[in-house]
């Protein structure tokens, strides 16, 4: 089965990113082709400044490296560093109705919160639908909320096939098992947009004081309490053993300890879990030539495909 997903570079990567997508991406690399790319014509409806989005780019680059991604067995590159997808992209907008963008939430909910939304915002559906089409690939993990987007895909894919003939493979949208549900330091889901992030590779001192100010509810310390759905117990579990879980589960019906005994705690797993992937990423850093070349044997391979593809379309709808 061919796996695509593409990840935007819009920021640099928590813990959120991680178990949420990443972690999942990582396993579904070893018995898949597997294609991941930055997204960074997407970030553009976000990101302004150029130099900040170079940077967020091989900063992802560097990240997704560190945390197990291996070039060797999934093909990892950027997503301008492929033109056919542009391309693409607008012969799928010739036929997308605008009835169908209209209703994506991601515009949607901007209009209704009466905030400007732009161009590259509303076709945005469209641009994602020319990134899955382009490979032919079979499986696109990703979140619930993103399964609209799979959807969209399929409409303009079924429309342009019924049209022109049979051109794209139809590709299914997979909801990640195991996915995470990841709180913030503020007990809502964690987000860049919430400003409630603990990123995977800050320094470990400044990590640390941001998990102390965790905020936490105020019932007393011998209070026992229940862990289940207590946000600080949520992301303990991320990276503690089973083991450990147990233990801190029964300290909870337990009763008779402070929150800050276990941000100590969460923020010693934390540092544990990401030791190795901190040290890889730094030894990465170091050699950035080899991240690019990494990045550039990616797109060739990815743009071998893409014009495949391409060409294929480009001839059943009579460009070429």
């Amino acid at each position: 089965m061919r796996v695509l997903s593409g990840i935007q570079p819009t920021g640099r990567f928590h813990w959120g990113n991680y178990f949420g997508a990443i972690r999942q991406y990582i396993d579904l690399q070893n018995d898949n082709e597997a294609y991941y790319f930055i997204a960074n014509l997407h970030a553009l409806t976000t990101v302004r400044d150029a130099k900040l989005l170079a940077q967020n780019t091989h900063d992802a680059a560097l990240d997704l490296l560190a945390l197990g991604l291996d070039p060797r067995r999934a093909t990892l590159f950027v997503q301008s560093d492929v033109p056919e997808v542009s391309e693409l992209c607008w012969l799928l907008m010739t036929g997308a109705p605008l009835g169908l963008l209209e209703r994506c939430h991601a515009y949607k909910d901007k209009k209704a919160k009466g905030l400007t939304a732009d161009a590259g915002l509303f076709m945005y559906p469209v641009l994602m639908s020319a990134d899955i089409l382009i490979y032919d690939a079979d499986i696109v993990p990703v979140g619930e909320d993103q399964m609209q987007h799979i959807e969209v895909c399929r409409d303009l894919a079924g429309s342009f096939n019924h049209q022109y003939g049979e051109t794209f493979v139809l590709p299914k949208g997979k909801v990640l098992p195991g996915a995470a549900k990841v709180p913030g330091t503020d007990g809502e889901k964690m987000s860049k947009s919430y400003n409630n992030t603990l990123e995977l590779f800050e320094e470990p001192k400044a990590l640390r004081k941001k998990i102390m100010r965790i905020v936490t509810d105020s019932r007393p310390m011998e209070q026992p309490k229940e862990p289940e759905g207590d946000h600080l117990f949520e992301l303990y579990s991320l990276f503690a053993s089973e083991t450990e879980r147990n233990e801190m589960a029964a300290l909870y019906r337990r009763g008779g300890f402070g929150y800050g005994e276990i941000k100590q705690a969460l923020a010693e797993v934390a540092e544990r879990f990401l030791a190795e992937p901190r040290r890889r990423r730094a030894e990465l850093a170091s050699h950035p030539d080899e991240v690019r070349g990494i990045l550039a044997d990616g797109a060739a391979r990815a743009r071998k495909k893409a014009g495949e593809v391409l060409l294929r379309a480009q001839r059943a709808c009579g460009v070429k």
